[in-house]
Parts: structure tokens; C-alpha cells; sequence
């Protein structure tokens, strides 16, 4: 294992520029992008380095109006101290009207990547990026601006939970053809820290995705291995090349489950939690581009990108900087299997229970007090409805699919006894067929009370959630929130505990993580019966992974949900049949057909 580091070390290799960007903004004299690398006392050597390459490939990410994160790793073949690295961004591909140039040096302490804060360019503008380093050139990018002013539209797309053992990235080629997106949002869980043989990794060896390293990741040296091998793929890497990402991280870039002290999947055995968290955080910042709301702080993600007067996107950290400890059913049940239903609700709605911390929620408040946007955005990592499910199917007392069918067979037989003649022949028979199923027992578990199926989610921090909702309703906000984590699709409509609708939520299914279809065994022909159990839910796809595009104009905010067959296969297509469009209007906060 690596040498442990403490909280004050990370903080002064921070404000020492580990995973910070070097600041370019114009164009520099000449200089000379083949110079040699540095060798083990320092001095430059005019020999060329065999080998140095870019095979990790090149990424931007946190556009603004007149700046962009651009991002690449060098790799030498040989040991040295330092590398030096130039870069070029221009107006056109051939890089005949370049805006911004300059070079720096990168060393291992930041495992050899470069980040350059590339300002100086114009609003709503695409642009082309490449970087040099020793007589090598990587490949070239392209990124684009945000707008400002008055704007017509703004595109966005948002992925989450991309695993590399659990299938292929065809998610992220797919997104990698679009043209007209202003970014992506990556909404967390962008690696697993799993080792070989865990989560979704049963076919990985077949498909030649075992992870790199094979045991689970603790270490700093670990977490840098385990982005080195992500972005070896070859669609992970098309993509970056092509458009701009504006992430933040979830359980997954640390351990899973993680809150603000520890996470389910860190023991006492594995060391301090602290550290381990330090050093994810420190690989992170390397291999993302990603600027923080603080330079030299980066812990703190949070953060706000205004297109225009049209959207204000504020991302979020419901992860890492705030969030208390999730509850767990477990704790709340007897020796006789009876649950504490009363203790239960008192502890998920404490006004004290915290998944933001006091000072980023401040912050939120503050950017949607002020805002003038159409839209209030918030990009952010777990589901924000209220996903509440009978007990019987959260306990797994029963299946989906055998409570739906019960659910409808209970429906058929109420029908008919207040209107026999509403029936068609057929559903006669089945329900003469199939009555003898609802005993008693099964009446029991179809009238369980419904409890949060995800207390990871905001549904296990209830008290905070209605107090942001409450303050988006106070300032007239059109908020629209997007989410990731659960490897499904969802859409919800957002409510005050009054009744009062506040705004909709678009979550978005996973890159490759696997969903309910594997581990709760749902079909497709069982998405309505889930939109019929969950109150606000107004769509839901249980069973493919795929992104969503929002499309937003002054008038209307629209998802659009896209699947791809299969992730298991270099072989796919989208599943045209699968893909589904929903929208809200201005000042309207409810969802509809699109």
C-alpha cells in the first residue's frame, strides 16, 4: 500500500496544484513542443523520449462562456522526473486560426496529466484542442462554449453509473454522434471501486473487461489505475474527444454508499476512511475536467453554469461534503419481525438528518433566490421523488411480477362486483381462472404500507428535501431536476407534502451498470404496474441502459429517454420502440406527453 496521508497533506498538495489546471488564456511566442524530458535530477535532455504517447486519450469538461477545461495524460516509457507538455486551441480543425497556446510541465505527483483552464475564446463557439509533447501529438478534440444573452435553446445530455466489467460502452458512442449538445452531465459513479469477481462482473472476463487493479481500490496508486484503464476504452475515449462534460462524483469514485464519515463498503480492516477518501478525491480532480468552486479546495464540487437567460445548472454533491449516515430498515425491525414504523418516520423526517450540509444548501438557496434564468436546473446524483413502495415488495416478501398480477387480479374482482358488464369474456375467464390467489395472506402483502424503497436516495432525508422544494416554490421556480444512481430511468413529478407541485424530475438509466431487471428480475410489461404503485411517477424503464438528451426552450423543458439492445455485444442497436419523450411547460411544474 501507498504511504497514508492526512487531511492537511491533501489540502496543501491541493493549493499546490495536484488534479488544478494551468490558467492559458492567449497566444504565446513560439515554443518548442519536442523538447525532451526531464531526467532523474531534473536537468532536460535533448534526446527524445521512445514511447511517450497520449494512449489514455484527451477530455474537456466544465465549459463557461469564455473558457474551457481541457485534459489529456502523458505516458512515458521510461522513468523521469517531469514531461513537458504544450497544447493548442483554435477555431478550426486544421489549427490555422489558433486562440489560446502555452506548455507546462506535468510529473508523477499529478500521475502525469495536464489540465489547462483554456479562456480567452467567445461565446457559444466550438472549438478544436490537441496537446504535444516530445515530438508526439495527441489527437484532437472539439468543445464548445456556453452561450450568454438572450438564448433560443439549450441541449443537454446526461449519463450516470458507467461500470466497466458489468458491459461496453455503447452509451457513450452513441452520445458521441451528436452535434447539437451544449454538454453532458455525468452524474456520478463515473468508475466502480470493486475487485474482480464483484459487482456486475460475471461476464467480464468474456467480454475482456476484468478491472484493473483486480482487487478492490484503497489506495491512490489504486484509484489512478482503475481511471487509466477507463479511459483506455475506446468509446470512453471517442466520447471525451467530442463533446464537454460537466461532472460530479457519487459512491462509486469512493466506496459504495458513501456519506460524509465512512461508506458500506469500507472496513475498519481496510485502514482509515479519511485517507481512502483523500486519495479518490486526489485521482478524481487528476483525471476529470473538472474545475472546483475553490481552487486549492477539492473537496468541494458544487458549483453553478449559466446558458444565458435561458437555464441555470446548478450541480451538486449530495454525496461526499454533508451527507449523514443513511438509515437502514434493519434497525427498525423487532425480534418478532414487527417494524417500528413510528421511530422509522420520526428519524427520516429530523430537520437535523443532512444530505447537502448546512453550507452548500445555503449556497443552493442563494443561487435560486437570485437567479433571473427560465429554468432552475440542479444536476445531482440520487432520485429526488418520492419513490415510496408497499413493505411486502421492499421486504421481497413478494415479487413485482407476482404483485402486479395479484394487484390486477384484486382490480378485476372489485369490478366485478360493482359492474360485472365492464368486463370483457376474457378477463371473466381469467379472473375465474385465477381468484383463488387472493387468500388472505396475499390481501395482506397487497395492502402493505408503502415505505421508501431507497433510503441512499433523498427519500432518506425527507425533512431537507421538502425545505428545498419549499424554497424553489417560494421563488417561482421552474426547477427541473435531473439524477442518476439507480441504473433505471425514471420521471417524476415533484411535490410538496401540501400537495403543491414544485417541479419534475428526469433520472436517467446507467452506462453499463445493470438494473431492477437483474437483481428484482422486472420485465418490461411490468413498467405500468410500477408508474400504478408510486404516486407521482410518470414513467420508468426498469430494464435497458441509455442516456437522456433535455432540451430546453423558453417554453417547454423536454427528456427524451434512448436505450441501447444490449451493452454485453460491440453489436447493438437503439431500441427505437423503447424510447420515450415527456415535457413540462413554463410555470406549469407538472409533466406531460411530449
Amino acid at each position: 500500500m501507498s504511504k497514508p496521508f492526512s487531511r492537511r497533506d491533501f489540502i496543501r498538495m491541493s493549493a499546490m496544484g495536484a488534479g488544478a489546471a494551468v490558467l492559458s488564456i492567449g497566444l504565446m511566442g513560439c515554443n518548442d513542443s519536442s523538447s525532451g524530458p526531464a531526467n532523474k535530477k531534473g536537468a532536460t535532455t535533448n534526446e527524445p523520449l521512445i514511447g511517450v504517447g497520449f494512449q489514455h486519450g484527451i477530455a474537456s469538461g466544465d465549459p463557461l462562456s469564455d473558457r474551457v477545461i481541457i485534459w489529456t495524460k502523458v505516458t512515458p516509457k521510461t522513468t523521469v522526473d517531469k514531461l513537458t507538455v504544450s497544447w493548442e486551441v483554435a477555431e478550426d480543425e486544421g489549427f490555422t486560426k489558433l486562440v489560446t497556446n502555452g506548455e507546462t510541465e506535468t510529473t508523477a505527483d499529478r500521475d502525469f496529466t495536464v489540465k489547462v483552464d483554456a479562456g480567452g475564446l467567445s461565446a457559444n463557439a466550438t472549438y478544436y484542442y490537441r496537446f504535444h509533447s516530445n515530438g508526439v501529438s495527441s489527437a484532437i478534440g472539439r468543445m464548445r462554449t456556453l452561450p450568454e444573452g438572450s438564448v433560443a435553446m439549450v441541449k443537454l445530455a446526461a449519463i450516470s453509473c458507467s461500470n466497466y466489467p458489468a458491459g461496453y460502452f455503447n452509451v457513450l458512442a452513441e452520445i458521441a454522434k451528436q452535434d447539437d449538445l451544449n454538454a453532458v452531465l455525468h452524474l456520478g459513479d463515473y468508475i466502480y471501486e470493486y475487485a474482480d469477481g464483484g459487482y456486475a462482473s460475471e461476464e467480464a472476463k468474456a467480454m475482456g473487461r476484468v478491472v484493473e487493479p483486480i482487487h478492490e481500490l484503497l489506495t491512490l496508486a489504486d484509484y489512478r489505475m482503475r481511471y487509466a484503464q477507463y479511459r483506455l476504452d475506446a468509446d470512453m475515449q471517442l466520447f471525451h474527444s467530442r463533446l464537454p462534460i460537466i461532472p460530479v462524483w457519487d459512491d462509486h469514485e469512493i466506496a459504495n454508499d458513501t456519506w460524509r464519515e465512512g461508506a458500506e463498503n469500507h472496513q475498519s480492516e481496510e485502514g482509515e476512511f479519511e485517507q481512502r477518501k483523500m486519495a479518490a478525491i486526489q485521482a478524481y480532480f487528476e483525471w476529470l475536467p473538472i474545475r472546483p468552486l475553490v481552487e486549492g479546495n477539492n473537496e468541494t464540487i458544487y458549483r453553478s453554469f449559466k446558458f444565458g437567460d435561458l437555464v441555470d445548472l446548478h450541480m451538486l454533491d449530495t454525496r461526499l461534503i454533508g451527507r449523514d449516515q443513511q438509515l437502514d430498515y434493519a434497525n427498525y425491525l423487532g425480534a418478532d419481525g414487527s417494524f417500528n414504523a413510528s421511530a422509522f418516520m420520526a428519524d427520516v423526517g429530523d430537520p437535523n438528518r443532512t444530505m447537502m450540509g448546512a453550507e452548500q444548501f445555503e449556497w443552493l438557496k442563494g443561487q435560486l433566490t437570485t437567479s433571473v434564468a427560465t429554468w432552475q436546473v440542479l444536476g445531482q446524483q440520487t432520485l429526488m421523488g418520492n419513490m415510496s413502495l408497499p413493505a411486502s415488495l421492499i421486504t421481497q416478501q413478494i415479487s413485482l411480477n407476482d404483485f402486479s398480477e395479484l394487484a390486477y387480479i384484486a382490480q378485476l374482482a372489485q369490478q366485478a362486483q360493482v359492474d360485472p358488464s365492464s368486463l370483457t369474456a376474457a378477463q371473466l375467464l381469467f379472473l375465474e381462472a385465477n381468484q383463488q390467489r387472493l387468500t388472505a395472506d396475499a390481501m395482506q402483502l397487497l395492502q402493505s404500507p408503502k415505505i421508501p424503497y431507497n433510503l441512499d436516495a433523498w427519500d432518506g432525508y425527507a425533512y431537507e428535501r421538502e425545505v428545498l422544494l419549499a424554497t424553489a416554490k417560494q421563488n417561482n421556480a421552474n426547477l427541473v431536476v435531473l439524477s442518476g444512481d439507480t441504473h433505471n430511468a425514471w420521471a417524476n413529478d415533484l411535490r410538496l407534502r401540501s400537495g403543491g407541485h414544485v417541479g419534475v424530475e428526469f433520472a436517467v438509466a446507467s452506462v453499463s451498470s445493470p438494473g431492477m431487471e437483474v437483481y428484482l428480475g422486472v420485465k418490461p410489461e411490468n413498467e405500468p404496474g410500477m408508474v400504478q404503485l408510486v404516486d407521482d411517477l410518470k414513467y420508468t424503464n426498469l430494464t435497458n441502459r441509455g442516456y437522456m438528451m433535455i432540451t430546453f426552450t423558453p417554453d417547454t423543458a423536454v427528456s427524451e429517454w434512448l436505450y441501447c439492445s444490449t451493452v454485453k455485444s460491440k453489436q447493438y442497436e437503439m431500441l427505437t420502440d423503447r424510447q420515450h419523450r415527456l415535457m413540462v411547460k413554463v410555470n406549469t411544474n407538472t409533466l406531460i406527453s411530449a
